[in-house]
């Protein structure tokens, strides 16, 4: 048992030193000297359209991009009865995106990312059933990986409660992840559990903050257009990078 017990405790260490062969600890890309737009300023809750922010940015320069769409397909399909009531009211008052509006918005976060830059695309258990391949038609965009967010709390379904989310990391060709990811120890499974602040779809700070630590350098701008709570702004001012982003709804300047 000793013996065992020897060797297990090695484990952590030899993964580690086998992560730092073969994978690069080091981004080898870097984000290129930022004109931003008049009118638009970084690291404030800009109130806007986040396809009018887009079409406005400098093609192939940002290294990031969080995406979290108010889907009307969940309205549509999973018909819950429930609209404007109760618990249903916050999620329903929310403008919803059709799947147009949704793939629009994609074909602009692929126009603005740099090659190998990357979307995190948030994405409920319906969809994810469904598919949303489709939603990548017009983009050279690749599903390099996923993260299921455990919120440590249960929530909405007649069947079984939902206790998570997911987040799809699609990556722009060329695809690769040496010298462009450099965690490698961000679990594929994600518990944080998260204080309300009154806005229905918050997400998980500290998830965020590592996932754009591994796919940026400091300072960098990471972008969010449509932002709702501003969580992404909060984690990229918690780990030296700025922000470029807007909600149409909870924006303030």
């Amino acid at each position: 048992m000793a013996r065992h017990a020897k060797i297990i405790e090695q484990i952590p260490d030899t993964f580690d030193n086998v992560v730092k062969s073969v994978f690069s600890m080091e981004r080898k890309i870097q984000q290129p000297t930022i004109d931003i737009p008049q009118g638009l300023s970084l690291n404030i809750k800009l109130k806007m359209d986040g396809r009018k922010l887009l079409v406005n940015l400098q093609s192939d320069a940002y290294p990031v991009c969080f995406f979290d769409p108010q889907y009307r397909g969940v309205l549509d399909h999973l018909k819950y009865g429930n609209e404007g009531k109760s618990r249903g009211k916050n999620r329903s008052n929310l403008p919803q995106m059709d799947e147009k509006t949704i793939m629009d918005f994609i074909v602009h976060i692929h126009e603005v990312l740099l090659p190998s830059g990357h979307l995190f695309l948030w994405v409920d258990k319906f969809h994810l059933c469904q598919g949303v391949k489709h939603w990548l038609d017009r983009t050279s965009f690749d599903i390099v990986d996923m993260i299921v967010w455990d919120k440590g709390r249960i929530g909405m379904g007649y069947r079984s409660r939902r206790t998570s989310e997911h987040i799809l990391i699609l990556q722009k060709q060329p695809r690769k992840a040496k010298g462009v990811w450099t965690i490698h120890n961000i679990p594929d499974v994600y518990f944080e559990k998260i204080e309300k602040n009154g806005h229905t779809h918050r997400k998980p700070h500290k998830l965020q903050a590592q996932l754009i630590s591994a796919t940026s350098n400091e300072g960098d701008v990471i972008l969010d257009p449509a932002a709702g709570s501003f969580s992404v702004m909060d984690s990229a001012l918690s780990v030296g990078r700025n922000f470029l982003g807007c909600d149409i709804v909870y924006g303030t300047h």
